[in-house]
């Protein structure tokens, strides 16, 4: 129910699952296998698959620690993104990825939760997006030293309120794994 006109496609759209970013996150192997089976489940229903790939001065495009964990191998003919901020839609090509194939709705996954995770789901509700969260494959690395919640909490709440976002004519929800269906 995207307020975008003619964009009645669905992509999965995996943001940072990058080597660096995963080792310092809470948990990896378990939000890796969950985005490995969604991965499965949108290639099989040709669902478009979209990779997000940050870069900054702490992780250098082209370094090792840049690249995707090798548990999850894109595709060439998916998509990559590449982005330098928080919201994977700020000054990269993910917008004309999107209106290119119709897409209206997007499955999110990856890291880090309480920063590019919760910027882009933001970022694509605000642009007009149907957004839906995938509970179990979202992580983050722990910031309690700077007075942050732990991240299991940091999980849950994030689940808790993109279920209650609302605005005219989009849909944001929270489903796990299992209870994604992609479109055939």
């Amino acid at each position: 129910m995207t307020s975008l006109p003619n964009r009645s496609q669905t992509a999965l759209l995996i943001v940072d699952v990058q080597n660096d970013v995963m080792a310092e996150s809470h948990e990896p192997a378990p939000i890796v296998a969950n985005i490995q089976t969604l991965v499965a489940a949108a290639r099989e229903s040709d669902t478009a698959v979209i990779w997000v790939q940050h870069s900054d001065p702490e992780l250098p495009k082209g370094s090792p620690g840049w690249e995707y964990v090798p548990e999850l191998p894109r595709r060439d003919s998916e998509a990559l993104v590449h982005k330098n901020y928080g919201d994977a839609f700020e000054d990269t090509d993910l917008e004309a990825v999107l209106a290119q194939n119709n897409i209206g709705h997007l499955v999110v996954a990856g890291a880090e939760t309480d920063a590019c995770i919760r910027s882009t789901i933001h970022g694509a509700f605000t642009r007009g997006y149907d957004v839906t969260l995938v509970s179990d494959a979202h992580t983050a690395s722990d910031k309690s030293q700077w007075g942050a919640p732990a991240v299991p909490d940091v999980v849950a709440h994030t689940n808790l309120y993109w279920q209650f976002q609302r605005a005219p004519g989009r849909t944001a929800a929270v489903v796990a794994t299992a209870e994604v269906q992609f479109p055939h």
